[in-house]
């Protein structure tokens, strides 16, 4: 007999949908409809002529008739979006305005044949049929003239934030191979047979960095990474470098933005290790809280009182922060502070995930 075991999926971002008109089906998309079906029922009574007393029946049946035009055509682009995506932006707005129409034109008929709003005088049909037509006609138009600027704002914010990020990514690369180059130059005059090895352990370290065109990389390829980096160092470190590790928590395919746990390694090796005759420990710790994935990296340092916790490591980290904010938003931080003769660098930022119950036979 198997356990049913819950089974993690974790959601990274994705490109935007291209389709400029969003999902009418999501609960904040029907309250924003209510509410401006309701404020164009507003209009509606009030543009008419001015009674003694306030018709409170009259409003009811128009606001009952206006909300059920609204909450179908929204079911029903909803269930036709997919089909509507593969048309061009006037074709889709074109068919979308003609099913909006036609709609409110069977309600008209609907609500005519079963009298809903009192009998209707016959010389006014035509002319209600034109006004039903030509009010849901102008105001589709104008909801798909917000959606379509709406969707052109979103798709140019998108393509900044990722020229941010790609720009931002594009200073790590060349930071990180002058940094391992140097490592290996100092090996080269002591030990040939290591640099030679250093040499094709830092080209498949660097195919691999440059292997990856997104964004965000997988833990398991991200722990790689650092590792081949690790082993560069400790070419040229030997036993004054010593690693400890705390990550078995963590899903292998958690996100993580790419070359992030690597230039947090480079700033504990040179600036608390490699300074120290007698070397030192680099802990490495990862977790998932409260839907938010946690990475600390500490190290010693020599606590001389005048050293501010960011020398040194400024342009690394800084850097390192900007992709976070860009990716996941102000929740994202990055932090570093010293205690207790260790220099932490920690960083946290939320996960959108769900659990799902995967059935296991039994």
């Amino acid at each position: 007999m198997r356990i049913p075991k819950p089974k993690l999926t974790w959601h990274t971002p994705s490109p935007p949908d291209d389709f400029f008109v969003p999902e009418l089906c999501e609960p904040e998309a029907l309250l924003a409809l209510v509410l401006l079906a309701e404020l164009l029922v507003m209009v509606l009574v009030l543009a008419e002529p001015l009674q003694p007393s306030f018709d409170w029946v009259r409003l009811a049946l128009t606001s009952l008739f206006v909300q059920w035009n609204v909450l179908l055509s929204a079911a029903l682009l909803c269930r036709l979006r997919p089909w509507l995506a593969r048309l061009g932006v006037t074709a889709a707005s074109v068919t979308c305005c003609a099913l909006v129409v036609t709609l409110t034109l069977v309600c008209t008929a609907f609500a005519d044949a079963f009298q809903l709003g009192g009998a209707p005088p016959p010389t006014d049909e035509s002319y209600r049929y034109l006004r039903h037509a030509l009010i849901s006609l102008i105001m589709s138009g104008l909801l798909l003239r917000y959606f379509y600027l709406q969707s052109q704002w979103r798709r140019q914010e998108q393509a900044e934030l990722r020229a941010r990020i790609e720009s931002l990514q594009a200073r790590i690369r060349p930071h990180f191979l002058f940094n391992s180059l140097n490592s290996i130059a100092s090996l080269i005059a002591i030990d040939p047979p290591r640099a030679e090895q250093a040499v094709l352990d830092l080209s498949d370290l660097f195919r691999a960095s440059l292997a990856r065109p997104g964004t965000l990389a997988s833990w398991h390829d991200e722990l790689e990474l650092a590792r081949r980096y690790l082993s560069i160092e400790r070419y040229r470190l030997g036993d004054r470098l010593h690693e400890e590790w705390n990550v078995t928590q963590v899903p292998d395919d958690l996100p993580i933005p790419h070359l992030t746990l690597q230039p947090l390694l480079e700033n504990a090796i040179i600036h608390g290790i490699q300074p120290r005759v007698e070397g030192g420990t680099v802990r490495i710790e990862a977790h998932v809280a409260a839907g938010c994935f946690h990475l600390c990296i500490d190290n010693p340092y020599e606590d001389d009182g005048r050293t501010p916790a960011w020398k040194g490591t400024r342009q690394g980290l800084q850097n390192i922060d900007a992709r976070l904010a860009a990716l996941f938003g102000p929740r994202a931080s990055l932090s570093v502070e010293r205690r207790d003769g260790r220099h932490y660098t920690c960083l946290r930022y939320p996960l959108a995930r769900h659990m799902q119950q995967e059935a296991r036979p039994l």
